[in-house]
């Protein structure tokens, strides 16, 4: 037996743990119906990406017995229960609760034994019109093997009647195009004397309905939806490579091929054809998931866009749009440089707007003072602004830098075309560092002002991607200061050059001095109380998951430093430890927006009356790869006043929320403090966090 690693197995587990938490938003009676609905299906693309990037060495052990990664067949089925029970709750929410809510709203799905004769006509038009042209199913046989099935591609397998009695079964295998729609309006004819209802009707119960005019008419003794999903993470040798993207791209054509790790078919799959595609795709039984309705519950987020935002009541379905108010510190028509000559300006996503950062670029582009313009990239999304001015800052002559990092999971094409774009008019483009990901958020512009040159940059805690700047709370900084600045120049120059860093003041640069840096304020804070002080620690981030920091955490805890950290994701330090007692608090923010923003404060009251307040904003989690397999970035926060404004905003009231949070219990286990507030109804719930936020900023 392989040895079991505590490590690997309670983070599988607490990233599940997570999605529970998400799942829990489902189920929120005070959130709009399709909100509710749409945080089911980003639990199910998260669920999906689980399996693509951490199942593979899970399911290694268990299967084959060797090492790969220390997991264990004990590491498997414990990670492999807790999947069954989320997604055996996912549907139950699904078909228990949101479906027959929306349908009470007048959003109604129609299932096939439910339309009317006009639905049935306006069904069977669509599918002959639509459908049935791209659908080509494939008879098993010698002359047509099992087809390949790429994963997470929706597929049905149909098992018709022999056409004798002596004749072997007859399986044939039939993809669903992703080019077609999964949810599909139906006509309003004011069926039930309901003009007002919504109703819809997915593609694969049209599918299922007509699988006889596939075969003519030929008898099915049975069907099923079937999905698999396959090891997705891409493995380089970066050192045997001579050209990156090339071989990237390569890789990437067999991405949706790799080893298949989950097969789910619909629960009404009879057992002979389970069996047969679990021996097609080499899986065991622990890796079936059956489920009691649509495959890829992830595919109908398409019906939150599609039907109307208020039912016939006039009730919301969908959150009010929230707009984010233009960054209180900036001036609309003065120029950026002269602001940040006065000082540095933070802003707080989403609730103040992403369109600052574009329009400080977009200043620099069009500035004739300005002669350079680096940035790094990692995730982009679909909004060209930002790629589109740095194409006319290379058409205005200026000098272009982008360092792109090409291996940032799942968004690899997208980056190598952002690359390509830009290097064929003459950006110059770096592509990372051999074996580390690029993952720092930072642009530098470099101005003209009279006899010498002069640095501003921005500094960011989330991507440079205005879709999730709308739906993720980041923090990011606009600065002129001298010596930051002076300095996220040394790293630009590092990840092109490789030239070694000089000793740094203010920023610190994984992999080389932020975990010590983080370290060695621990251990600061544990010296104090030990000496007769006291010490505290407040960090927000996405996931501690890396155990240095988790056991100097602990040593601190343990002689006196009190601990508040709030971890959205997940978190694999014990607050159970003996001698920690209460002093380690660990809650979870869960509510409307993602919590993406990383801060980390340290607070010192030594015994002679001496404070120390030290506070740095982050791109980096306390996660072993971030500290030593990227090349992040974190700055200080110098300023008092900004130190306060982060405090208040970002860090204060996380730690009072009743809404949102989680808090983690010494059994290991979060409770949520809604439902526990909601159970005694003692009225004293607080604001979520996030519904404060957008009720202060919407007053500016």
């Amino acid at each position: 037996m392989i040895t079991t690693s505590p490590k690997l197995l309670d983070r599988d587990l607490s990233i599940l743990s997570f999605n529970e938490r998400v799942l829990s938003l489902a189920q929120r009676q005070d959130y709009p119906l399709l909100e509710r609905l749409k945080f089911l299906c980003i639990v199910a693309s998260n669920l999906d990406e689980f399996f693509e990037v951490r199942m593979e060495a899970q399911l290694d052990a268990m299967q084959r017995n060797l090492k790969k990664g220390v997991v264990s067949i004990h590491s498997f089925n414990a990670v492999s229960e807790k999947a069954h029970a989320i997604i055996n709750r996912q549907y139950a929410i699904f078909n228990d609760e949101l479906m027959p809510a929306l349908k009470q709203s007048g959003v109604d799905i129609i299932a096939g034994h439910e339309r009317s004769d006009t639905q049935k006509k306006w069904v069977a038009k669509y599918f002959e019109d639509n459908v049935k042209p791209l659908l080509l199913p494939i008879a098993l046989d010698r002359s047509h093997p099992f087809p390949l099935v790429a994963s997470k591609a929706l597929h049905f397998i149909v098992e018709l009647a022999p056409e004798k009695p002596d004749s072997p079964q007859r399986i044939n295998i039939i993809r669903v195009p992703r080019v077609l729609p999964r949810v599909i309006q139906l006509p309003n004819n004011g069926t039930n004397n309901q003009p007002s209802q919504q109703q819809f009707v997915t593609l694969t119960s049209i599918i299922a309905a007509h699988l006889p005019d596939l075969f003519g008419q030929k008898k099915i003794l049975s069907y099923s939806q079937f999905r698999v999903t396959r090891h997705s993470d891409l493995a380089l040798d970066e050192d045997d490579i001579s050209d990156l993207p090339k071989a990237l791209r390569q890789e990437l054509a067999q991405r949706p091929f790799g080893e298949a790790v989950r097969l789910e078919v619909s629960q009404s799959c009879v057992a002979h054809l389970s069996d047969f595609l679990l021996a097609e795709f080499n899986l065991t039984p622990a890796s079936l998931y059956p489920v009691q309705g649509p495959v890829n519950l992830g595919r109908l987020i398409s019906l939150t866009g599609l039907a109307q935002g208020v039912d016939a009541t006039g009730a919301d379905l969908a959150f009010t749009p929230f707009k984010p108010v233009w960054p209180k510190q900036l001036k609309h028509d003065e120029s950026f440089f002269t602001q940040l000559q006065q000082g540095d300006v933070l802003i707080h996503r989403p609730y103040e707007s992403f369109d600052a950062v574009i329009k400080f670029l977009h200043e620099a582009v069009h500035d004739p003072k300005v002669l350079a313009i680096h940035q790094t990239i990692y995730r982009t999304g679909s909004d060209m602004r930002m790629l589109n001015l740095l194409q006319e800052a290379v058409r205005r002559g200026k000098e272009v830098l982008v360092v792109v990092e090409i291996k940032a999971r799942f968004d690899e094409e997208t980056n190598i075309n952002w690359a390509e774009s830009l290097e064929a008019i003459g950006a110059q483009i770096v592509y990372g560092m051999v074996g580390l990901k690029t993952h720092a958020k930072m642009l530098l512009v470099m101005r003209q002002e009279g006899k010498r040159i002069k640095r501003y940059a921005h500094v960011s805690t989330g991507n440079y991607n205005a879709n999730t700047a709308k739906l993720y709370t980041d923090i990011c900084m606009l600065t002129s200061n001298l010596t930051l600045t002076r300095e996220i120049e040394y790293v630009f120059r590092h990840l092109t050059s490789q030239i070694a860093l000089p000793r740094m003041q203010q920023l610190l640069v994984a992999p080389f001095n932020l975990q010590a840096t983080m370290l060695r304020q621990i251990a600061a804070a544990k010296r104090a109380c030990i000496l007769g002080g006291k010490a505290k620690i407040v960090a927000k981030m996405n996931s501690l998951t890396d155990n240095v920091l988790v056991k100097a955490l602990i040593s601190a805890a343990q002689q006196g430093v009190t601990i508040d950290l709030v971890i959205r994701g997940a978190c694999i330090l014990p607050v159970d430890v003996p001698g920690v007692e209460s002093r380690i608090r660990i809650r979870s923010i869960v509510g409307r927006f993602l919590e993406h923003s990383r801060i980390f404060y340290f607070e010192i009251n030594h015994l002679n009356g001496q404070t120390s307040k030290r506070m740095w904003l982050s791109s980096a989690d306390w996660m072993s790869r971030n500290m030593m397999r990227r090349v992040e970035i974190a700055w200080p926060i110098l300023d008092e006043q900004m130190q306060t404004r982060v405090m208040q905003e970002c860090l204060l009231p996380y730690l009072d929320d009743t809404e949102d949070a989680w808090v983690l219990t010494e059994e290991g286990k979060y409770k949520q403090l809604y439902a526990e507030n909601i159970a005694e109804q003692n009225g004293s719930r607080k604001l979520s966090t996030q519904k404060t936020h957008i009720k202060t900023y919407t007053a500016q």
